[in-house]
């Protein structure tokens, strides 16, 4: 099923199951009113929602109406934890090649992963807000999943059992705040503002043979201004899986029901080296700071620059029908003042 959080009721939002192709959505208020709320208690929840969603395939749901993204806050408007992996080591490896920085063994073993803020997620349709351009505005494609409570220790294996929805999101970043965040010794904060989500939120058994090994193993498309930037494969090259990554991150805490886990950005590598751009017919990439580390390593210098005011971001994932699966993350870079903050 699908799932997805009007606007309204709350800075949690309404919770809507949603039809299979988008097209129509059903308020749930005698299930459950907020999608945390029913992430609560998803061993009852679950079930109720799911006949809903049959009736809306069926085209009996009492009170559905025309599903309409635009009026979505994110899946998870706030959430309990949103930590952020880097499961594709060869963007990793990339990044860091290109600035001279060699990369430590551990990092194929032990994944990399920050705490991002869960306070204030981006709705598919929300801007990326930013006061200049001069922060070097980046997106990055990412899968993301959304667990159960999981408890302290899991291992990999068991937490594949504590996901329970799956979804797409940009994970914005302030590329030229990085560098002298990191040089502190205490990780991302201000270089890393407000994640977008997508739409819906869909349960593992909607994607089909597609979630197969704790991966998606589907292409994520992204347009920049209406013209392919990548299409990498979200299965592919993925070091660790998301039970891998859940594990990580319950390692030494406990995770409570609603906590999202994301995959970093997407990214896959070619039998003779980096990936090429999706103009010169390769996959291209799920983010701009991987598209110039390509450039510096062949050319001495990136060319392609960071989003500006104004530029179209679309981010999507089709199924086999050519149909979008979660609904597409559409924003547009804007400065703050003109946003109204």
């Amino acid at each position: 099923m699908k799932l997805a959080s009007l606007r309204t009721g709350g800075r949690d939002g309404t919770l809507l199951v949603v039809s299979r192709d988008l097209s129509e959505a059903r308020r749930v208020p005698e299930i459950a009113h907020s999608l945390q709320q029913a992430l609560d208690d998803w061993a009852t929840t679950a079930p109720k929602l799911a006949v809903v969603a049959k009736l809306l395939e069926e085209g009996a749901a009492s009170d559905s109406f025309p599903f309409d993204p635009a009026a979505c806050a994110a899946p998870l408007p706030r959430a309990y934890q949103w930590a952020d992996g880097s499961a594709y080591v060869n963007h990793v490896e990339l990044v860091r090649r290109a600035r001279g920085a060699d990369l430590p063994d551990s990092f194929w073993t032990d994944p990399l992963m920050y705490q991002g803020g869960a306070d204030t997620m981006l709705g598919p349709r929300d801007a990326i807000e930013a006061a200049d351009e001069s922060l070097g505005i980046d997106f990055e494609g990412e899968v993301a999943v959304v667990t159960d409570d999981v408890p302290l220790g899991i291992s990999a294996e068991a937490a594949v059992g504590r996901i329970r929805l799956v979804m797409l999101a940009n994970d914005v970043s302030l590329r030229n705040l990085v560098p002298g965040e990191l040089a502190k010794g205490f990780g991302f904060f201000q270089s890393k503002p407000s994640t977008a989500f997508s739409p819906v939120a869909v349960t593992t058994d909607e994607l089909g043979p597609a979630w197969r090994e704790a991966k998606l193993n589907r292409q994520l498309l992204v347009h920049l201004n209406g013209r392919l930037f990548g299409r990498p494969d979200a299965g592919t090259d993925m070091t660790f899986d998301f039970g891998r990554l859940i594990a990580h991150a319950a390692r030494t805490r406990r995770l409570s029901a609603g906590s999202i886990i994301g995959s970093g950005t997407i990214s896959n590598k070619e039998a003779d080296g980096p990936g090429r751009p999706a103009a010169e017919g390769g996959t291209g990439y799920a983010c701009i700071a991987e598209q110039r580390s390509v450039e510096t390593i062949r050319g001495g210098q990136p060319a392609t620059p960071f989003l500006r005011f104004g530029d179209r971001l679309r981010i999507e994932m089709l199924g086999d029908d050519g149909a979008s699966i979660f609904g597409a993350i559409e924003q547009t870079v804007t400065p703050i003042s003109a946003a109204g903050s």
